[in-house]
């Protein structure tokens, strides 16, 4: 059994790195901060909350249907290779979208936010946690993250219902991952305080670039030194 707290720390940088590249999840949390005047603060918290009651779905579907197919070699390589090139091709992205500075990060500058302008994308969701459920929902790049990259995770480190503290590590690791970079940004937006700057924020977007290559590239190799017994 892998160690869990390898699995807790892998789960929470990978889902870090994902959170920190702005979307529509992040859009809006930063409304609903800039609209609420006494609690914007907790958004991060309630939209996180409804992102991961929908995680957690796709976890009891994963155990309920998937873990014996998971299970198979040939799924795992199939699966590992296919999270390998996503996380490969995200990475490169990040960290070239933020050397050339075509990422959207007005949202470190309280009051330049350009949050305002896509309200109406988001108008009806006024409870935030039903809002991180079909803003997520929403947004193809979680479907496809889970049906690659999310799939990696799990047959690499052998997460199924036969480990079942993986499966903890796992989701709470991926949830504090989460939890941690929209908090803060719910902090930073409400209380209009600028903690972080541009090049600061390019710097971590840029490492978090080479994290996920490298955990990629790790993830589509290491399926083939892996004995095959089914």
């Amino acid at each position: 059994m892998e160690s869990l707290w390898i699995i807790f720390s892998l789960s929470f940088l990978t889902a870090l790195t994902g959170a920190l590249s702005p979307g529509p999840l992040l859009t809006y949390t930063i409304i609903k901060t800039m609209e609420s005047r006494k609690h914007g603060y907790l958004m991060g918290f309630a939209v996180i909350a409804g992102h991961a009651l929908l995680e957690m779905m796709i976890v009891i579907a994963l155990l309920s249907g998937l873990s014996f197919f998971l299970k198979n070699i040939i799924v795992i390589r199939v699966v590992s290779v296919t999270g390998c090139l996503f996380l490969v091709y995200f990475g490169i992205t990040i960290i070239r979208d933020a050397v050339k500075g075509k990422i959207q990060i007005d949202f470190i500058q309280p009051g330049k936010s350009t949050a305002k302008e896509n309200n109406n994308k988001h108008f009806g969701l006024k409870n935030p946690v039903i809002g991180g459920i079909v803003t997520s929902m929403s947004n193809p790049y979680w479907w496809i993250w889970w049906a690659s990259i999310g799939s990696a995770f799990w047959v690499n480190f052998n997460i199924s219902s036969d480990n079942i503290p993986g499966i903890i590590a796992f989701f709470f690791g991926h949830e504090a991952g989460d939890l941690i970079w929209y908090v803060f940004v719910s902090f930073i937006i409400f209380f209009g305080k600028g903690f972080i700057n541009r090049k600061i924020y390019i710097i971590i977007l840029v490492l978090c670039g080479i994290f996920m290559i490298l955990f990629g590239l790790y993830l589509g190799i290491s399926p083939f030194f892996k004995s095959i017994s089914l």
